[in-house]
């Protein structure tokens, strides 16, 4: 399995390096809508990073935030966010990442994400320890809530933003302290190396999590991801490090059953 998290992590490396070099410069933005911005850069990277895996994998699909491309039934998937807190990005705050998994029958087997700002590579693959730059790491061990740092998602549909209130303001009396950070892949790099100690959202898509998934599950934490029937190619999720007791987490009426 080395060969693709490899390749995962030089385009990975290859994003960043030219989020980098655009960042806090003119930015063309394609759209924009009520809760997000869709820029031509997020464009451009997807772009970048499909050219630099499909050439190494020309037998394999790509399904990202800006598109996908080959037959998405094959074997090996690469899931892609290019920009993972373009919101962030777009207005020069320093908290985004480029997030790359790969996934086979469905399977994710290997994750990266790469905070270019940090210069911090997060990778992972199955039945290893993931690593943070070279060294491997692990979730956090606190089982308390009242001890715990946790990061609360909110979606950009009306239904989801009104589901994660009441979460938020039950957690926010319970936890030691609750974050919104812009980056859903960083929330969960974040957790599988023990900063955070949980992320929750009620409503996100695959490309945020997938690579974040395998590095916390390696890592020794637990993500609970289900597909929302309300929302089609929409998840809530809990990903924590597996012993703390956040007690019943309601993810509201469109959380589905079944973990993906």
């Amino acid at each position: 399995m080395t060969p693709y998290l490899d390749a995962a992590i030089r385009a990975a490396r290859a994003a960043g390096q030219s989020l980098r070099q655009n960042f806090e410069q003119p930015l063309r933005v394609n759209s924009r809508e009520a809760h997000d911005i869709k820029l031509e850069i997020d464009v451009q990277t997807q772009d970048l990073i499909t050219n630099l895996l499909l050439r190494e994998f020309p037998q394999h699909a790509l399904y990202g935030e800006e598109g996908i491309v080959g037959d998405q039934s094959a074997e090996y998937q690469w899931v892609v966010d290019p920009i993972d807190g373009t919101v962030n990005y777009y207005y020069g705050i320093p908290h985004f990442c480029v997030s790359i998994a790969l996934r086979q029958d469905a399977e994710v087997i290997a994750g990266v994400i790469y905070d270019p700002t940090r210069d911090e590579l997060w990778a992972g693959q199955k039945g290893a320890p993931p690593t943070l730059n070279g060294k491997p790491f692990c979730v956090s061990a606190r089982t308390e809530l009242s001890e715990a740092v946790l990061s609360v998602g909110f979606s950009k549909t009306g239904d989801t933003i009104s589901a994660a209130l009441p979460l938020l303001q039950d957690l926010v009396h319970r936890a030691r302290k609750c974050r919104l950070m812009g980056s859903a892949a960083l929330d969960m790099a974040y957790v599988a190396c023990g900063r955070l100690d949980a992320y929750i959202e009620q409503g996100i898509s695959l490309w945020d999590v997938a690579a974040g998934l395998i590095l916390i599950e390696t890592a020794g934490g637990k993500v609970d991801l289900r597909a929302r029937i309300d929302n089609k190619d929409k998840y809530s999720i809990v990903a924590s490090n597996g012993v703390l007791d956040l007690g019943r987490i309601r993810m509201g009426p469109g959380a589905g059953g079944d973990r993906q």
